[in-house]
């Protein structure tokens, strides 16, 4: 079971000066007492008062205090080992006189020591203001001059230079004269190579608040060079708060806001997209007001680093992934339960709206956002990214979420509904230009990748506190490891809430229960879990039926498949009980349903059926249907689906040719002509992961066929 949390002693050692002048009176009292009735000598008093005098005066010295502080702290030294003396010698530390000499002294000495260190802060921060204040004006002075020396300014103002946090770099506001507003195009060059800045540093022009005004922004120490752990901050956050990621050039907060908006992640392989998922998740995870869904059919990779600690470990009562759709079909479930709990949350959470006087609902651990963490889009079917998109179009006021990454920043990865949505968006390192403009496309013609060349390090653009869409800029992730993960679980666990009953009260809801027992046998296979799954898994497990045309789930219709064991066989598994796949008798009454109607004829056309005619590129089978009239669905199109459902639901070009007895290129040729008639798209820019070794080439999923061919049937009216 999860660890408890023993509360532990603290040794540390925090006393201000006025305590600490208590303590020193405290002790020379309890020296007296005991020593007036075991005769101690008073030139034993005398003697650690001296000492202590000659030690604060050396303290002071090395610390460069005022004369007359350390003149003040030995007076009070001897005054204490006076008093003390002066007891011992006439044992009269138990006296209302020695008592109230006592009191008064250390009245005085807590009075005095406090307004000692209080005047020298104040005279330490003077002497700072005035060495900062110094120093900005020798730069702006040199500033001014090298504006004019460089670019032949007349009539500028340098209004200010402003040191970073961290002292790696500084910021120069001008004001530009009226007939020069911006500086040339080389400025950024030129200014680099005048500051002489190391490998790292550079230079940002950006505007300023007012036109006329630009900042130039000057980096003199490469922030993005340096790994930088992960913080050990893990006290509760709330989903309202920005997340942050990392560190900008600046050495302030990279983060962004996720309550209302929602993000998108772009990095290509080795650039540290994976690293950069774990940071969101646990920063997300720091939250008392969100629950984490994940979405990765690629082996939910993005899951198990944070799964470990509950699943198998059992130092975690909680699972911190609330859920997460390791396969096509638990992705359709997980979805389908998301955009029912949108519409629901939207009627039933309208008192609480009208309450906080929002139109949005106002979350809370009670009724906590749902963040969607999504991974490895490409390799997601149209189905899937037709959800996704009905998410991130409407979960905004029911505070659904996404945070979507990918490989790439291209169009067929990226759909248009996901960008427009996605105000929080981030390219972590590329290697070509244009994947950036595409990601950035308001203000990144200055984008450079050799900006953001270092590993963990990429390109953030979010909106501001006022809610104002920032340029982006470059910024370095933290970095956290698979044992800082598993360390910092067991904290983060105990603050997770549960999705509210208002958005599981639906009827893909009723899945939502036995997802771990659908999930843990997939992910997990022979290994033991822990008894900390046991509450999740051990009840009846429903299996949502599959759409026989499909083979999509159907979650708002139909009656669930119940497994009563708690380590029911996942789906796909050579146990997992036979199921309906993509494709069937169904599937092929629907395509035979124009030739039935046909009447007694259709018999005579049956070896012309079988021909396969190319008509303007376009493959159509003739099947007893009027004269001029081509079956709906085209024949080489049902042929494909019905191989790519033999081979279990994935297939590469080339082996789907052989099947077929048709070239590889002829029939990619075909098949696209086909598909781009009634406007379906592959995912993953047409690439799929199949065969026994599960490479990724070009290819086809049953899905997409089967999206073709309904295309196609009700297009013409089927």
């Amino acid at each position: 079971m999860a660890s408890s949390n023993a509360p532990v002693l603290d040794w540390a050692w925090s006393t201000t000066p006025a305590t600490a002048a208590a303590l020193v009176a405290g002790g020379a009292y309890s020296v007296a007492t005991v020593g007036a009735a075991t005769g101690l000598p008073a030139s034993y008093a005398l003697l650690v008062s001296g000492v202590g005098a000659a030690a604060q005066a050396g303290a002071d010295l090395y610390q460069r205090r005022p004369a007359g502080h350390t003149a003040a702290r030995c007076a009070a030294w001897l005054a204490t080992g006076g008093w003390t003396a002066v007891t011992l010698a006439g044992h009269s530390a138990l006296t209302w006189g020695a008592t109230g000499w006592w009191a008064a002294g250390t009245a005085a000495g807590m009075t005095l020591a406090r307004g000692l260190v209080r005047a020298e802060q104040t005279a330490r921060t003077e002497r700072a203001s005035r060495r900062l204040q110094k120093w900005a004006n020798d730069q702006a002075k040199e500033w001014h001059e090298r504006l004019h020396r460089l670019f032949r300014l007349e009539e500028h103002e340098v209004e200010g230079v402003k040191p970073w946090t961290g002292d790696v770099g500084y910021t120069v506001r001008v004001r530009m004269p009226s007939d020069t507003p911006e500086l040339p195009a080389d400025a950024i060059r030129k200014l680099a190579v005048d500051l002489r800045l190391p490998k790292g540093g550079g230079i940002q022009i950006v505007d300023g608040e007012v036109y006329g005004e630009l900042h130039i922004r000057v980096t003199a120490k490469d922030v993005l060079a340096e790994t930088i752990d992960f913080p050990d901050d893990l006290s509760a956050t709330s989903i309202y708060q920005r997340i942050q990621i990392g560190l900008l050039t600046d050495a302030e907060p990279a983060d962004f806001p996720l309550a209302d908006v929602c993000a998108l992640e772009i990095g290509q392989t080795g650039s540290g997209k994976s690293n950069l998922i774990n940071v969101t998740n646990a920063q997300l995870l720091r939250t008392v007001d969100a629950v984490v869904w994940h979405l990765d059919v690629t082996g939910a990779g993005i899951s198990l680093p944070w799964l470990r600690s509950w699943a198998l470990d059992g130092t975690s009562d909680v699972p911190l992934i609330d859920w997460t759709a390791d396969t096509v079909e638990e992705a359709h479930i997980m979805l389908d339960v998301a955009i029912a709990a949108i519409n629901t949350r939207k009627a039933a959470y309208q008192d609480l709206m009208h309450e906080a006087d929002d139109d949005k609902i106002p979350v809370s651990p009670e009724v906590p956002a749902i963040i969607i963490v999504v991974d490895e889009i490409a390799e997601l079917p149209y189905e899937i990214l037709a959800k996704l998109d009905s998410v991130v179009d409407t979960g905004r006021a029911a505070r659904v979420r996404t945070v979507i990454s990918g490989l790439r920043a291209t169009q067929d990865v990226i759909t248009a509904a996901m960008k427009k949505q996605s105000r929080v968006r981030i390219g972590m390192r590329v290697s070509d230009p244009e994947e950036l403009h595409h990601l950035f496309p308001t203000g990144s013609g200055r984008l450079d990748p050799r900006a953001a060349a270092h590993k963990g390090s990429g390109f953030l653009s979010a909106p501001d506190e006022d809610d104002v869409d920032g340029q982006p800029g470059s910024f370095k992730c933290f970095r956290i490891k698979p044992r800082v993960i598993n360390a910092i679980s067991p904290q983060l666990s105990q603050r997770r809430p549960v999705v509210d009953a208002v958005s599981l009260e639906t009827e893909p809801g009723r899945y939502y229960a036995s997802r771990w027992g659908r999930i843990l046998p997939r992910l997990y296979k022979t290994k033991k879990l822990s008894p900390t799954t046991h509450p999740y898994t051990h009840l009846d497990i429903l299996w949502p039926p599959l759409d026989a045309a499909t083979g999509l789930p159907v979650t708002t219709s139909g009656k669930p498949r119940k497994t009563t064991e708690p380590s029911a066989p996942a789906a796909g598994s050579e146990n997992a009980p036979a199921r309906p796949r993509f494709g069937s008798d169904e599937l092929a009454a629907l395509l035979a349903a124009p030739s039935a109607a046909a009447g007694p004829d259709r018999d005579a056309g049956a070896e012309e059926a079988k021909v396969i005619r190319a008509e303007f590129g376009r493959v159509v089978r003739q099947a007893g249907v009027p004269d001029g009239r081509p079956h709906p669905v085209p024949q080489l199109l049902t042929d494909a689906h019905s191989a790519v459902v033999a081979a279990g639901g994935r297939m590469h070009t080339a082996d789907l040719a052989q099947p077929l007895e048709m070239d590889s290129l002829v029939l990619g040729t075909e098949l696209g002509k086909l598909l781009r008639e009634v406007g379906i798209e592959r995912p993953g820019k047409g690439t799929v992961r199949a065969g026994t070794d599960g490479e990724s080439k070009s290819g086809y999923t049953a899905e997409t066929l089967a999206a073709a061919i309904r295309a196609y049937t009700t297009r013409n009216g089927q």
